[in-house]
């Protein structure tokens, strides 16, 4: 027995709001698994909706499993946060995954667990294993050995038929179960591969559900903050974008329905947090911010789109708290932007850095790309003029300006026009990073880069099939030096998956996946972005 991670749990556990404690007599019992840590995963508003949307159900005790560095460190076996159980314990163990490298936690869970690794090594002894989340649904191969069953798209459509599947076969041998599990619409099983794709659920109307944070916690990133869903999906098109298709067609709540959220979110947080793919795409986002000014909200959004930025927008943002702004040109060209479909020139970006300037906002975020196909050093010197552009703005009507860049790899990702083309090699990469911090930096702009050789990883389990199994499986030590050195081990060719420009005409790894666009639709767009 842990007692340092009960201990721990039990402190957790006593600085939050909202935490549910159910008896467990007559019910399924599901550890509701984030594999990163607490501080991480509670500022997830996906862990949240889960977390309502199971323990909703009065068949059903939900408990939050985290993975924390001291779990790594010794290989010791999470507990779950409100009774302190380990996953053994529990009847499923449900995954919501939102990037793929947290796949190296994944593995490392289930073995320091003491469960077999491998779902066809397991029966009905042990808990059943399922995953979800946005890469999952894109491309659940890499993983899907692992796994008994894992569900494509949103959960809102999903947990209903999953639930009255376990409720009704949770005590039948394992195989009957899966096959049971099979029949629900956007599920797949890997062990019985299914006869035609499956297709992506996703839920029509938002104001069924009241996503918003479930627990209040201040041990967390965004501990000051009351979340609430906005809106879900996006309709720009962006040609590297999973979010567009991964989570289309865009859809928003009603203002009543946000306006009721945020009442009772203000009874514990002074602070909204307006969360959504696109927030500013929100058709009375204008009616909504003076709406929560009114109620006396302090406001955070996640995300601003610089087309048409609105001065009403900007100044309630403002006015509720907001110091720094972020921006996303993506690209530093103009025909780099035309050829990921980005959807504003120059003109707009000057003109939202200038509204920005306009409000007062001294600190200003820029999110760029770098190794986008068909990129050169000339669309990063374009980055470097386009930054540069924006600080003189900034300067011009404010003394004590910031700027930051935020700089990550290009990774193509399933499902997406860019699906069949390859990242950028590591020494081009790393060459245009420091281009750029050699030429910004000087001038006082903080440059923050995700890793190359790390996004070459996650290109690899972006674009990967069940051959990838294998090394996360083995890896000894989440490294550098141990992903290569088990690669070499398993002959996996990382070339291939990363660096390979592959046929439209080939059969991809998450040809099990129907993500519900249109034949022909991505390779026509990925025609239009290379010519």
């Amino acid at each position: 027995m842990d007692w340092s991670q009960i201990a721990k749990a039990r402190q957790q556990l006593s600085r939050e709001r909202g935490a549910i404690s159910k008896d467990w007599g007559g019910k399924i019992a599901i550890a509701l698994a984030y594999p990163n840590s607490y501080y991480l995963g509670m500022s997830n508003l996906g862990l949240h909706a889960l977390y309502s949307l199971f323990n909703n159900h009065d068949k059903v005790v939900c408990e939050r499993v985290f993975w924390e560095k001291e779990n790594q460190d010794r290989k010791s076996a999470p507990l779950s946060i409100e009774s302190q159980r380990p996953l053994a314990d529990f009847d499923v163990i449900a995954f919501t995954i939102s990037y793929e490298l947290d796949y190296f936690n994944v593995v490392q869970i289930i073995k320091a667990s003491g469960m077999p690794l491998y779902a066809a090594d397991r029966n009905e002894r042990h808990p059943l294993i399922i995953a979800g989340g946005p890469c999952v649904t894109a491309n659940p191969a890499p993983i899907s050995p692992f796994f008994d069953c894992l569900c494509l798209g949103e959960a809102e459509p999903i947990i209903p038929g999953l639930l009255n599947g376990l409720q009704n076969s949770i005590s039948e041998k394992r195989g009957r179960l899966l096959e049971v599990l099979a029949e629900i619409p956007g599920i797949y099983v890997p062990l019985l591969p299914p006869s035609a794709p499956v297709s992506r659920q996703w839920a029509a109307d938002l104001n069924d559900y009241a996503i918003a944070s479930a627990i209040l916690t201040p041990d967390t990133e965004l501990g000051d903050l009351y979340l609430i869903e906005t809106e879900r999906g996006c309709n720009w098109g962006c040609r590297f974008c999973l979010v567009n298709n991964a989570f289309r067609p865009a859809r928003f709540r009603s203002i009543e329905n946000i306006l009721a959220q945020a009442k009772l979110g203000l009874q514990y947080r002074k602070r909204l947090g307006l969360v959504g793919a696109a927030v500013t795409d929100y058709p009375q986002l204008e009616e909504l911010l003076v709406k929560l000014r009114q109620q006396g909200a302090g406001l955070s959004v996640s995300s601003l789109r610089i087309k048409n930025l609105s001065h009403v927008v900007l100044a309630e943002l403002v006015s509720g708290g907001i110091r720094t702004i972020t921006l996303a040109p993506e690209a530093g060209s103009e025909r780099l932007r035309q050829v990921i479909k980005k959807g504003i020139t120059e003109d707009d970006i000057l003109a939202a850095v200038s509204k920005v300037a306009q409000q007062g906002i001294k600190q200003l975020k820029l999110y760029f790309m770098i190794g986008l196909p068909t990129e050169t050093d000339e669309d990063i010197a374009e980055i470097i003029k386009l930054t540069l552009k924006c600080k003189d703005i900034l300067d011009k009507n404010q003394v004590g300006s910031r700027i930051a860049l935020n700089v990550s790899p290009f990774v193509p990702k399933a499902g997406t026009p860019f699906q069949w083309l390859p990242m950028a090699h590591l020494p081009i990469l790393n060459q245009r990073l420091t281009l750029l911090r050699n030429s910004l930096s000087p001038r006082g702009i903080k440059l923050k880069s995700e890793s190359p050789a790390w996004s070459q990883i996650q290109g690899v389990l972006a674009r990967g099939d069940d051959k990838i199994s294998e090394v996360l499986a083995n890896i000894e030590g989440i490294s550098l030096p141990g992903w290569r050195k088990t690669v070499e081990k398993y002959h996996l060719d990382v070339n291939f998956y990363a660096h390979q420009k592959w046929g439209t005409n080939q059969k991809l790894p998450w040809s099990m996946v129907d993500l519900s666009i249109k034949p022909g639709q991505l390779e026509l767009e990925l025609n239009q972005a290379l010519r």
